[in-house]
């Protein structure tokens, strides 16, 4: 079954197609705010690859599966039953093709079929978009429910003379529909890691070959552990500060500095979308339908400001335990239960000059960082 272009579903593909690649352009400037101290951009980038995958085989999938939903009113992003069903079917992939004919002796059947009974093949159709389906979802990694941790980069503190991690993960919230990345920066007092690692001047052992990213912890003690721990405290409900803090509580020889949580979402898109009415009103006056939308994202941050020293005493004893910072003086941040934090939107310049020229621009945006994309250009913060 081939999606109709003007089809709702065809526009949203397009449109998210659209976004993604707009993203995948924002995230390759070195320049953007992304790259800016820090590795932001470099992490979320295996993420968005997945995210694309994703989206591709969704679209396959339709092609033999009807029933297709969005969070219309609120992300504009798939609902969680689709992320499962993904994953469910990447798991059973390899088998359910081997069973399958080939996509060549499908369309010499399509061929014969046509020339014989002169109407379309449907469900040679049908099973053909079920194999490039599999297919596609066998290639590679999609974004699943839950994506596990692993290690992006490695240093050392030469104040603590601690080695520290840069640790990266993902999760698909079911309850918010949201796709989010997070990162961890965390410090490491294992004896056995410390002697392993740091040398006596307070640097990383050069000796020592660690081909990064490194699927887990680095640490392989805590590894499996520290995968569980994520998988328990990934949900968008859950505040960084909360999920920093349990970090800090359940392994007393990690310490984490900060803790960055990256939101894909809510997605806009005209004529499919209703979580923004004045918002998909405008961009629906936008000339290049594929050019109607709007992405935006969140970045959140908590960060560790000291670290009270471990306690040794003949009864009892105290781990380390750090002091995360929580920006009192900002009523969104205490909310979000983080230290800072970025609102950034992503729109096409058709779709921005729409928007700027209801005189909506600046209500709409409001505290957002503003990216408008033309072509493989980012003007930033306009």
């Amino acid at each position: 079954m081939n999606i109709a272009a003007d089809s709702p579903v065809g526009q949203y593909f397009a449109t998210i197609r659209s976004a993604l690649a707009g993203l995948e352009v924002f995230l390759a400037d070195r320049n953007s705010p992304f790259y800016r101290n820090s590795v932001v951009g470099e992490a979320v980038m295996p993420y968005l690859a997945r995210l694309k995958a994703s989206f591709a085989c969704w679209e396959n999938r339709i092609g033999f599966v009807d029933q297709f939903r969005i969070s219309r009113a609120e992300s504009g992003f798939p609902v969680f039953q689709n992320v499962l069903e993904l994953e469910n079917d990447r798991q059973s992939a390899e088998q359910r093709l081997a069973a399958m004919p080939t996509a060549d002796q499908l369309r010499v059947e399509m061929a014969d079929f046509i020339l014989r009974q002169k109407a379309f093949p449907a469900v040679l159709q049908a099973r053909m978009a079920e194999r490039l389906y599999l297919e596609q979802i066998g290639k590679g990694d999609i974004f699943s429910p839950f994506v596990l941790p692993e290690t992006i980069r490695v240093a050392v503190n030469p104040k603590t003379m601690r080695p520290y991690y840069i640790v990266s993960w993902g999760a698909f919230d079911g309850t918010a529909t949201l796709p989010m990345v997070y990162m961890a920066t965390i410090e490491d007092s294992s004896e056995t890691i410390v002697d392993m690692l740091v040398t006596p001047e307070g640097r990383l052992d050069p000796e020592v070959d660690i081909p990064l990213p490194v699927g887990g912890l680095l640490n392989p003690e805590l590894a499996r552990l520290f995968d569980d721990f994520a998988l328990k405290n990934s949900a968008y409900s859950l505040s960084p500060v909360t999920i920093a803090t349990n970090l800090d509580r359940d392994f007393p020889a990690l310490h984490p500095k900060q803790l960055r949580r990256i939101v894909l979402g809510p997605f806009y898109s005209a004529g499919v979308t209703e979580n923004n009415e004045r918002v998909n009103g405008i961009l629906s006056r936008v000339r290049r339908p594929e050019n109607a939308w709007l992405l935006t994202w969140t970045v959140q941050e908590v960060f560790s400001t000291a670290e009270r020293p471990a306690r040794k005493g003949f009864w009892n004893s105290t781990p380390a335990q750090e002091e995360f910072h929580v920006e009192t003086g900002d009523l969104e941040a205490v909310r979000m239960g983080v230290s800072a934090y970025e609102k950034h939107a992503l729109v096409p310049h058709d779709a921005y000059q729409a928007l700027y020229a209801a005189g909506e621009a600046e209500n709409i945006f409001g505290d957002y960082k503003v990216h408008v994309i033309s072509g493989n250009q980012v003007i930033s913060e306009v």
